[in-house]
């Protein structure tokens, strides 16, 4: 484990506090979580990114075209 040591707004750590306790856990644990949820959500979106660039409408289009075109089941419709 490495330690971190952090200055925040008075506000902003009253709100963690407040939240953590509710949630029923540390403000460490609360405060570790977050940045997980920020290094998810950042690196999903640069693998998205990555994956859209390899992605092509032609091959798109061709599966697509193996679809059959058909009314959708009745608990199926919108």
């Amino acid at each position: 484990m490495t330690t971190l040591s952090l200055e925040l707004p008075e506000s902003l750590h009253r709100k963690m506090l407040e939240l953590a306790h509710s949630d029923g856990i540390s403000m460490h644990q609360f405060a570790a979580t977050a940045i997980a949820e920020k290094i998810s959500a950042l690196t999903t979106q640069s693998y998205l990114e990555e994956r859209a660039k390899r992605g092509s409408k032609e091959k798109f289009l061709q599966a697509l075209s193996k679809v059959p075109n058909t009314e959708p089941e009745e608990f199926d419709r919108l």
